[in-house]
C-alpha cells in the first residue's frame, strides 16, 4: 500500500487524518510533574509519547550539564520538545532599561541549553500583563527585542517562538496582530496555545489558518465549552483560582478535529505539545488524564501514538 493510500483510509467518525510520525510529533507538557522531570519522561515515554516539554525552573539541577539529561531522555527514546523560559532569569519584554538583560539571558540560555538537545525552536513567555494592558510603545519595544533575540538564536539554528498567553502582555488579538506585523518572519516564530487563544477572545482555528506560515508549534489544551466562540473578557486569574481554566481534551471549549485536519492538509512539521497543570484535587491523577487525552488524540483525531 501507498503512503498516498494509507492516508486516504477513513479513521474515527469526524477525524482528521493522521500525519505519519515524520510529520507531527507529540510531546507533553513537563510542567505536569514540576521539579521531577526524570519521573515525567519516563511517564510520557511508557505513553508513547514523543517528547517532554519542561520549564527552565524545573531543570535547574541541569543548566550547568544538559548532557546529564539528554542521557536520560536518550535512555527513555524520546526527545526535549523545548524548554520554556522561566527561574532566575530577566523576562522583562516591555522596560527599555531591562529589555536588553532579558534578551542576553534568554539568548544565553538558548545556546548554552535549548540547542543541545537539537530543539528546533525556543518557547518563551512574556512576563507579566501591565495594569490596563500594553501600550502601543511597550508593544514596539517588545517586538525591537524579540527580532534581536530571535536574530541571535536563529544564528545557532533555534527558531524564537513566543507564546501569546493570557494574562500577559500578548493576550488580546490586536496586541498579537501588532506584534506579528513588527517582528520579522525571518527570525520570530510563534506557539499557538488553543486553550490561551480561545480564553483570549481569539478564535484558534482561525489563528491557525490565517498565520500558519509564523507557528512553529501548537500547544494543545481545551476549555469549558462555555468558551467556544467567545468574545468576551480575558477571565480572570482569581477565576482561575476558584475553577481550572484549563481542561482535558475534548471539554468542548476547542474545536481539536478541525485545526488537527488543517495542519494535516498543510503537511505541517513540527511538536504539538499537550499543556496542562498538575491536576487539582478532584480533576483525576496525573496518569489518569494522561490517558483521557492520549485516548481523544487516537480515538478522535486518530493520532497513532
Amino acid at each position: 500500500m501507498t503512503r498516498r493510500q494509507l492516508l486516504s483510509l477513513p479513521l474515527a467518525a469526524g477525524a482528521a487524518v493522521a500525519a505519519s510520525p515524520a510529520s507531527i510529533r507529540f510531546g507533553y507538557s513537563g510542567f505536569v510533574w514540576q521539579n521531577n522531570v526524570e519521573e515525567g519522561i519516563r511517564t510520557a515515554a511508557r505513553f508513547g509519547f514523543h517528547g517532554i516539554e519542561p520549564f527552565r525552573q524545573h531543570i535547574l539541577p541541569y543548566i550547568e550539564k544538559p548532557q546529564a539529561l539528554k542521557d536520560v531522555l536518550d535512555k527513555a527514546g524520546i526527545s526535549l520538545v523545548t524548554c520554556s523560559n522561566g527561574g532566575p532569569m530577566s523576562v522583562d519584554f516591555l522596560d527599555p532599561a531591562k529589555v536588553q538583560q532579558t534578551i542576553d539571558d534568554h539568548a544565553r540560555f538558548a545556546q548554552d541549553f535549548v540547542r543541545v538537545f537539537g530543539c528546533r525552536h525556543f518557547k518563551i513567555n512574556l512576563g507579566r500583563r501591565p495594569e490596563g494592558g500594553p501600550t502601543d510603545e511597550q508593544l514596539r519595544t517588545m517586538a525591537r527585542a524579540l527580532n534581536e533575540l530571535g536574530k541571535r538564536t536563529n544564528a545557532f539554528g533555534v527558531r524564537l517562538a513566543p507564546h501569546p498567553h493570557i494574562w500577559s502582555p500578548l493576550e488580546r488579538s490586536e496586541e498579537v496582530e501588532k506584534v506579528m506585523q513588527m517582528t520579522s518572519p525571518g527570525y520570530v516564530s510563534f506557539v499557538a496555545d488553543t486553550a490561551h487563544l480561545t480564553l483570549g477572545g481569539i478564535d484558534p482555528v482561525q489563528f491557525v489558518r490565517k498565520n500558519y506560515s509564523r507557528i512553529i508549534a501548537l500547544h494543545f489544551k481545551d476549555t469549558d465549552a462555555k468558551y467556544r466562540g467567545y468574545s468576551g473578557a480575558t477571565p480572570t486569574q482569581e477565576q482561575h483560582r476558584k475553577e481550572n481554566l484549563y481542561r482535558n481534551l475534548g471539554t468542548g471549549g476547542v474545536d481539536f478535529p478541525t485545526i488537527y485536519s488543517d495542519l494535516n492538509r498543510r503537511r505541517f512539521r513540527g511538536w504539538i505539545t499537550l499543556d496542562f497543570d498538575p491536576p487539582r484535587p478532584g480533576e483525576g491523577t496525573i496518569e489518569e488524564n494522561i490517558e483521557h487525552n492520549k485516548k481523544y488524540l487516537m480515538d478522535v483525531l486518530g493520532v497513532k501514538l
